[in-house]
């Protein structure tokens, strides 16, 4: 069963998976709605679920989507397609006020420059409306030091994770999706989480460790499995990938 929000990855997951022979259904949807999702084709119990909470490169690669700080586009920022209606990174930081700019940069993006890089934007949209990504990235400039923006991390990452983490929610989709998988899981079953930020790591520590506290399961092995020096080597973006497995009593 494969579930994606994205229906270009449900495609391409399609396309990949052709060849093996086993029932195969793909879902479209967030994973927090997990229950609901898997009630029409009849399924009530899973053994294993595996959650990778990262975006993938052809997202990245993808300029009208607007998850890139290195790519000029729309600032979208939102994991599905098919919806308008959804809240947008656009409308984020050019509709909400100063104070909230600044609380979602400091609880999503822990940016200690949150309260510059916020005035900034209110200074940047009252002159001109930030469409694009790279008008994102311009504002964000204006509300940092020099040196901030020589550093090996660029100064506009913790920002555009901080709005893209508001307009999908989520941290709160995780927690949902998360209990929905737990409540489907059948005894001895594995729930494994692959997270990509310190966040979103924090989030399924919690979670894990509840059930553990609550006699419901037992993690193992019992320290998150991190990439190898050659994983990384030969693939970069997995250096901040933690694993976590938690099996269900």
């Amino acid at each position: 069963i494969g579930l994606d929000a994205d229906s270009t990855a449900l495609a391409e997951a399609k396309a990949n998976l052709a060849p093996l022979e086993c029932k195969k259904n793909f879902l479209l949807g967030n994973f927090r709605n997990l229950t609901s999702l898997l009630n029409p084709i009849g399924v009530t119990q899973i053994n294993v679920v595996l959650f990778d909470l990262g975006l993938s490169s052809e997202q990245l690669a993808e300029s009208e989507r607007g998850f890139s700080f290195q790519l000029d586009g729309s600032l979208k920022m939102t994991f599905g397609r098919e919806t308008n209606d959804d809240l947008t990174a656009e409308e984020v930081v050019n509709s909400w006020d100063e104070e909230n700019l600044v609380t979602i940069m400091k609880s999503y993006g822990e940016e200690r420059f949150a309260k510059p890089i916020a005035r900034a934007m209110v200074t940047v949209r009252k002159l001109k409306p930030i469409h694009t990504s790279f008008d994102l990235v311009n504002a964000i400039r204006e509300g940092v030091p020099i040196w901030y923006q020589k550093r090996r991390l660029h100064f506009a990452t913790k920002t555009f994770q901080a709005i893209r983490l508001t307009v999908n929610d989520e941290v709160r989709a995780l927690r949902e999706g998360l209990e929905g998988a737990w409540q489907a899981l059948a005894p001895k079953g594995r729930l494994a989480v692959i997270s990509f930020h310190s966040l979103e790591a924090k989030q399924v520590k919690i979670f894990f460790k509840e059930k553990e506290k609550a006699g419901e399961g037992r993690q193992t092995p019992r320290h998150a499995v991190k990439p190898t020096r050659a994983e990384v080597i030969s693939n970069p973006r997995s250096r901040s990938a933690t694993l976590r497995f938690l099996i269900k009593s």
